[in-house]
């Protein structure tokens, strides 16, 4: 779990790194040694002007796994210059004095921080685009120079890429923050809408933006704005009762729309919610069954009834008025979620309230990916999405036998086969693996060949050809010419699910 590039990247942007070196003697015997402990103690030697919480913060995601350990030699040493100067001069000056002297020192540093300054400068966005189609490029070029340096002896030129790479990587970075806008500006314009539509079906509604500050790609945030527009006013116009209703109900005659933003796991999540009449799941499910999208006896989760609200077609006039007309248009709001790597859920409560979670990509154009194999096809999964990745031992083939899951640390996880689900061809391989792999608060279990590691990945949109491919949203281009295809993890996960529920439903039966 230790990504120390990431950690030295960030130390040396809050202070000034002077070495750091692996400490010699912590390495036992080759005998002695356990596969599954680290043996890694390095010495990082730091000059920082920030408190130690912020030094501690840049190991804030693996803190469980190391023992850390922070001094402060230059604050020992000043300490024993200030016990020296107040011996030497205590019988003369006065502790007010002392005082004064230690507070002229500390002086400077404040100074140093009140000249720091920050200015903003205005760019066409085209030319940022035009930027981030050149880096992807760069970063193409670097997978093939890499792949060949893989197969090079030279330790000087395998070295001198190295670098070349982390130089790419945090040019990348760079290009990628700038294109990335604060949501709150955008969301800001929602009041106005809110606004003239409450006051057009004459009702009181308190509407609320949280986390404005988060960040996203400024492409996603103009493609996401038309159907946020439409589910505000759904809400509004269909959500929030009647204020004499809600009096009726014993609620507050205003009634609350909360529009907020925060990151997860490398997505964004937008999420809207209102405290409004809910909707009614056994008129959706009745509706589903008549236009014949389910069988009446078929065993629905409250997730899988809601899911109903996205089929094309599915809402009709009467079916507006029936369910505070929350499925109109929402297959075409599905849509556009979808082209953007995202995905949409509803929870709702009925005469409680409804909300809408949008889960979306933080960017459309550069990754960071793992590179697996599965047969004989290459693939990408988003390293943001994995939780970890353990052999399939034994134990848990014999599991897998009889059940399509295993039990990881006393908890279920469900099994994805990907060569059964992409028709891979079945190859014996030396050992097989289990990536784990979490969207929103579900995760899966994806049955894997070869690992091969981190890889930068490009994403590039596929043809109509893989528009209907479950668990495909885009491909690459690795440095060996190959094509590799990116994991659709939410389709992929939402796959598992549903299926699973489907084959408990039949075994029941």
């Amino acid at each position: 779990n230790l990504d120390f590039p990431a950690v030295l990247k960030f130390l040396d942007i809050i202070g000034d790194i002077n070495s750091c070196k692996l400490i010699d003697g912590t390495i036992p015997d080759i005998n002695e040694i356990e596969p599954s402990v680290s043996y890694m103690h390095f010495l990082i030697e730091y000059k920082t002007d920030e408190e130690q919480k912020e030094i501690e913060s840049a190991f804030e995601l693996i803190k469980e796994h190391i023992e850390l350990t922070i001094s402060h030699p230059q604050k020992e040493e000043e300490k024993k210059e200030e016990v020296i100067v107040v011996e030497e001069v205590k019988e003369e000056e006065s502790k007010e004095e002392v005082k004064t002297a230690i507070i002229k020192k500390e002086e400077p540093k404040k100074e140093v921080k009140k000249e720091q300054k920050h200015f903003s400068l205005r760019v066409d966005s085209t030319k940022i685009d035009r930027l981030i189609n050149q880096v992807s490029e760069m970063v193409i070029a670097n997978a093939k120079i890499t792949e060949y340096a893989s197969k090079n002896d030279d330790s000087d030129f395998q070295e001198a890429v190295a670098v070349i790479s982390g130089m790419i990587e945090e040019v990348r970075d760079g290009i990628m923050n700038i294109r990335m806008v604060q949501v709150g500006d955008s969301f800001a314009k929602f009041r106005r809408i809110i606004k003239d539509t409450m006051k057009s079906v004459g009702k009181d509604i308190n509407f609320e933006i949280v986390g404005g500050e988060t960040e996203l790609d400024k492409t996603v945030v103009e493609k996401i704005s038309d159907p946020l527009v439409h589910m505000l006013r759904n809400s509004v116009d269909h959500g929030v009762e009647m204020p004499e209703d809600r009096v009726a109900k014993g609620k507050n005659p205003q009634g609350n729309i909360t529009l907020s933003a925060y990151t997860d796991a490398g997505t964004i999540v937008i999420e809207i919610k209102d405290d409004g009449a809910g909707i009614n799941k056994d008129v959706i499910f009745g509706i589903a069954v008549k236009k014949g999208i389910v069988d009446e006896n078929d065993q629905l989760s409250d997730n899988e009834i809601f899911k109903l609200l996205f089929a094309a077609g599915f809402s009709t006039a009467k079916t507006i008025s029936n369910i505070s007309g929350r499925g109109v248009g929402m297959d075409v709001v599905r849509r556009n979620i979808e082209e953007l790597r995202g995905s949409i859920d509803i929870d709702s409560t009925l005469n409680v309230g409804t909300t809408m979670t949008i889960r979306l990509p933080l960017t459309l154009a550069i990754i960071d990916g793992f590179l697996v194999q599965v047969g004989g096809t290459k693939y990408i999964i988003p390293l943001d999405m994995i939780q970890e990745c353990i052999e399939l031992d034994d134990m848990y083939k014999e599991q897998m036998v009889t059940h399509d899951y295993i039990t990881l640390r006393s908890q279920i996880l469900p099994i994805l086969d990907i060569r059964k689900h992409f028709g891979e061809e079945v190859t014996t391989s030396p050992r097989e693996n289990i990536i784990v792999v979490k969207y929103g608060n579900t995760q899966i279990g994806l049955q894997v060949d070869e690992l091969y590691g981190e890889f930068q990945t490009v994403i590039k949109p596929l043809g109509q050809l893989f528009e209907n491919v479950a668990g495909v949203s885009g491909g690459t281009i690795l440095g060996s010419g190959e094509i590799a295809l990116i994991f659709d993890i939410p389709r992929l996960i939402e796959f598992k699910i549903i299926n699973s529920a489907n084959k408990e439903q039949i075994d029941g039966r």
